[in-house]
């Protein structure tokens, strides 16, 4: 029988989208069950603030009635807006081994961009880069960390047998920061001088004062992502949104600023988030009736971390800012149970990024793939 796409309309098919993943993934040992809850409240208008910025479509494939996989088309029109492209993003790309099914929903979402007057698609993106984004192509065997998602390894193929092409590779850096054996030397000298020779000091942010530091955040993100491949601003509804999020995990250890001491200008930031994922695990998507009690033990569960952001505005990139956040993160380590985890994502373009891993110890261990197609 041949595949049929709609968009979803309605609380049941809303419900179908949000659990294909739960039946498709059951079987894996390395697939992380989110939040049912959380899932919901995302791709809710009202709660999440992306929809003040963005059109979005979902739809359902089906074939003989039985839901086979689901795709999101969206218009960021603050993305179109700062990099000046008229571009449209795919996303929560979920299917079955099928590959009628996989051409049937980048159709379907390429016609409506198409009717959007986009030139472009890119993606997967859940909805942006700094959400879940990218196939995983490399690192299957590896359990995702918070943020990160996991595919089977016929999705590439899928993707590929569709038409799909690369736009843009995503590097995970496995790093366990307890160890300084590998270090170069020069970090560790970097950030000694950081403070005596720039005046810049090293910083936790507050839970208390955490919306104001989601500004802080924010001017410094813009400043030193903003030459990134697919970079959108944050704008104040953004962060306030973010803010909420991160008071799930927010940790004193990892959230870090460096700001100058005498004015208190924020000029680099690190939020490293512990790894959640190791307690969703247990939780199976619920919170009834017993996954209150492992969310409550988090900190005696996680022992890993994911560096998300680390970033130095531009004119202090010379002064030894991220070696000062690194040297932290390694100070962290020894001081909590969580003594590793993975840093990233990192544009495999960012040549200065990647050769600081190197330089840290790191080791690559995932790699995610951004696609692309022409809209005609």
């Amino acid at each position: 029988m041949p595949v049929g796409i709609r968009p979803v309309e309605g609380e049941r098919e809303l419900r179908e989208f949000i659990e294909l993943p739960y039946r498709l993934h059951a079987a894996s040992p390395l697939w992380v069950p989110p939040l049912r809850l959380e899932r919901r409240a995302f791709l809710s208008e009202r709660l999440n603030a992306y929809f003040g910025h963005a059109d979005v479509e979902l739809f359902l494939a089906r074939r003989e009635g039985r839901v086979v996989g689901r795709i999101s088309a969206q218009i960021d029109h603050a993305l179109n807006a700062h990099q000046g492209n008229d571009w449209g993003q795919f996303g929560f790309l979920e299917v079955e081994d099928d590959p009628e099914a996989m051409g049937a929903l980048l159709d379907a979402a390429t016609r409506w961009l198409a009717e959007r007057g986009r030139d472009r698609m890119v993606g997967p993106m859940d909805f942006t880069m700094n959400d879940e984004s990218g196939i995983l192509v490399e690192g299957h065997e590896r359990a995702p960390l918070i943020k990160q998602p996991w595919h089977p390894p016929y999705y590439q193929r899928l993707c590929e047998q569709a038409g799909l092409e690369k736009a843009v590779d995503l590097f995970m850096w496995e790093l366990y920061i307890e160890d300084r054996t590998n270090v170069i030397p020069a970090f560790v000298e970097m950030a000694e001088k950081l403070e005596p020779e720039h005046g810049i000091r090293i910083r936790k942010m507050s839970r208390l004062r955490l919306r104001r530091e989601m500004g802080l955040f924010g001017e410094t993100y813009n400043e030193a992502w903003k030459g990134n491949w697919g970079f959108v601003p944050y704008s104040e509804s953004d962060l306030k949104h973010y803010g909420q999020e991160l008071q799930l995990v927010y940790d004193k250890n990892w959230f870090m600023i460096a700001e100058k001491a005498d004015t208190g200008e924020s000029v680099g930031v690190a939020i490293t988030v512990p790894d959640i994922n190791q307690v969703l695990k247990k939780m199976n998507g619920r919170l009834l009736p017993f996954g209150w009690w492992h969310f409550l033990r988090r900190r005696k569960i996680v022992t890993e971390v994911r560096v998300g952001f680390l970033g130095v505005k531009p004119e202090y990139q010379h002064t030894g800012v991220a070696a000062g956040l690194y040297m932290e993160h390694f100070d962290m380590a020894a001081a909590t149970p969580q003594t590793g985890g993975e840093m990233g994502w990192i544009l495999e373009d960012n040549h200065a990024m990647n050769r600081a891993m190197e330089g840290m110890g790191g080791r690559l261990v995932k790699r995610y793939r951004i696609y692309e197609r022409a809209v005609a």
